[in-house]
């Protein structure tokens, strides 16, 4: 009998595997932002591994969602102007952070990193805080 628990288990496994192949492969952290910012800077470096990586997100992404369409459902009903300000928050978010949650938390936090421990809490707790000022607001269903 398969139960919620089980498949967040099954893509914490598949994450901390990707992470770790990443690093014995590549020498590098997995983090989502610093390899769409290495892809769009202007230095001179081989960028194939970088877009083929981002394009196999959003490609999985895609094919999950083809594939079992259920497992999108359920999700918040927000205009697109509420989704794009979300983005640019969380793009600003990584900037501010030097990094983001993919960096941080899976990485960092697996490589005893201080730093990555203190910016991963502080991501969740303004996470937590955010969600409930958004919905005392009204913002948020």
């Amino acid at each position: 009998m398969k139960t919620e628990w089980m498949n967040a288990l099954y893509g914490g496994v598949l994450i901390g595997l990707s992470a770790s192949l990443m690093l014995l492969w590549n020498g590098r952290v997995t983090g989502i932002s610093g390899i769409l910012y290495g892809l769009i800077s202007s230095e001179k470096e081989i960028k194939n591994w970088r877009l083929a990586f981002l394009l196999g997100l959003v490609m999985g992404g895609f094919i999950l969602g083809y594939t079992m369409p259920q497992a999108f459902q359920g999700g918040l009903e927000l205009g697109n102007g509420t989704v794009i300000i979300a983005g640019l928050l969380v793009g600003f978010g990584t900037v501010l952070g030097s990094g983001c949650t993919s960096g941080h938390g899976v990485c960092g936090i697996s490589r005893l990193s201080l730093r990555s421990f203190v910016a991963t809490c502080l991501f969740v707790g303004v996470g937590i805080f955010s969600v409930y000022v958004f919905k005392n607001l009204g913002i948020l269903p």
